[in-house]
């Protein structure tokens, strides 16, 4: 066998494995799933929405690997508000990183062949570490002495050992790369077995660790792309990096264990374990699951106007810290702009049922707080989603504490 290759097989798990623990039926009822709740939403709230979950994306991601600066301490930061600590200001820096890596990414106009690259994954880490501050390029052992400088976007020069993983020489990562994207190439899966490949993906990226670091983040990255280009509907409503942030210990139990050498005749039939990377596999299709019926369950027409209701409410009850009184009639406003995208600015103050000047007087109000937006004086109107409407709009979409 190829020995550029043969170290992280299986590629994924066999047919016979896949329908006996039930991946495939579980990729299947995820399509279904993240179709149904693309469907639910008008495409231009489906963009807001996407928009506002890349900071909720970048939270995540970056809690993982132990950062745990707070959604409105990125926001306050991408208005150029940062902290007093320098060490919690790099932090704050490292959070807008993700955030532009993910925009860049979806700019990006390139192909599948493209995507599938050394090349393009290299991009992806110098996107993310080209403007961090040094303190967070630097490599410390377990000492805490630093032993390494990361350089953006190169692939690790260095032997290094992760938990109780060895990973694969430095001098074969260059093969081990392009054995991997010529492996995991989306046209050489069919039908469930393409969401299964991308999780499997997930898993022995980690495992060859191409970079001194930032593995886990462009794992996650890597993996939210793939998603989208293998067309799981409604990818960037649902936040996987969530999941895996509320599930950590578990995420990286099963990490761990598909990490393992093949245990017996009955355990597959490439170096390493099959079930092992079966179990990871079944945990990533759950995550995603979980956070498309989460997003399903919150974007329903029915949920979301009592939770805009509950929102004026809020704020007529003085609940909304900085936020006064706001006209009932607004909820009605909202709640139209969130199923049909956009509303003319005359359908929206004639929604308000009131005289024409106390009409626009509500619709300025609802602009001037975010809650609706505007492209120009005299666009129309759509649904936004400020921070302090986020907790009702969104319950328990961020960790508290």
């Amino acid at each position: 066998m190829n020995t550029q290759i043969e170290p992280f097989t299986p590629f994924i798990p066999s047919d016979k494995a896949s329908q006996k623990d039930g991946l495939s039926d579980k990729a299947w009822r995820l399509n279904t799933a993240a179709a149904k709740l693309a469907g639910q939403i008008h495409p231009i709230t489906r963009k807001t929405v996407t928009h506002h979950m890349a900071v909720i994306n970048s939270y995540y991601s970056n809690l993982i690997e132990g950062n745990s600066t707070r959604p409105f301490e990125i926001r306050a930061a991408q208005r150029g508000d940062f902290l007093a600590d320098p060490a919690k200001r790099d932090l704050q820096l490292e959070s807008l990183a993700h955030i532009r890596v993910q925009n860049w990414i979806a700019e990006q106009k390139v192909d599948l062949n493209q995507i599938c690259t050394t090349d393009f994954i290299c991009a992806i880490h110098e996107c993310f570490y080209r403007d961090l501050p040094p303190s967070l390029c630097e490599i410390k052992n377990k000492e805490g002495k630093v032993v390494d400088t990361l350089i953006p976007g190169q692939l690790r020069q260095r032997d290094v050992e992760v938990g109780v993983h060895v990973a694969p020489s430095f001098n074969d990562v260059p093969g081990l790369m392009k054995s991997f994207f010529d492996i995991y190439h989306p046209d050489r899966f069919a039908g469930e077995r393409k969401v299964i490949a991308v999780m499997a993906a997930h898993h022995r990226l980690a495992w060859i660790y191409p970079f001194v670091d930032g593995n886990g983040r462009i794992a996650r990255l890597l993996t939210d792309l793939l998603l989208r280009v293998v067309g799981l509907e409604s990818e960037g409503v649902w936040c996987l990096s969530r999941g895996l942030a509320k599930n950590i210990d578990r995420y990286k139990l099963v990490l761990a264990g598909a990490d393992i050498m093949r245990q017996g005749d009955y355990d597959g039939r490439g170096a390493l374990t099959e079930s092992g990377l079966v179990t990871f596999i079944d945990f990533m299709l759950d995550m995603v699951l979980d956070q498309v019926g989460y997003m399903e369950g919150l974007l329903q027409l029915k949920t979301m106007k009592e939770r805009i209701t509950s929102y004026i409410q809020a704020r007529n009850d003085h609940r909304v810290q900085n936020y006064g009184e706001i006209d009932s009639v607004a909820a009605q406003v909202l709640y139209h702009a969130f199923v049909e995208g956009r509303i003319s600015r005359g359908q929206a103050t004639t929604l308000t049922n009131m005289p024409e000047r106390s009409g626009r007087r509500v619709i300025t109000q609802l602009r001037e707080e975010g809650l609706l937006g505007e492209v120009s004086p005299r666009s129309a109107l759509t649904w936004e989603i400020p921070e302090h409407a986020e907790p009702w709009y969104f319950p328990q979409l961020t960790l508290q504490g």
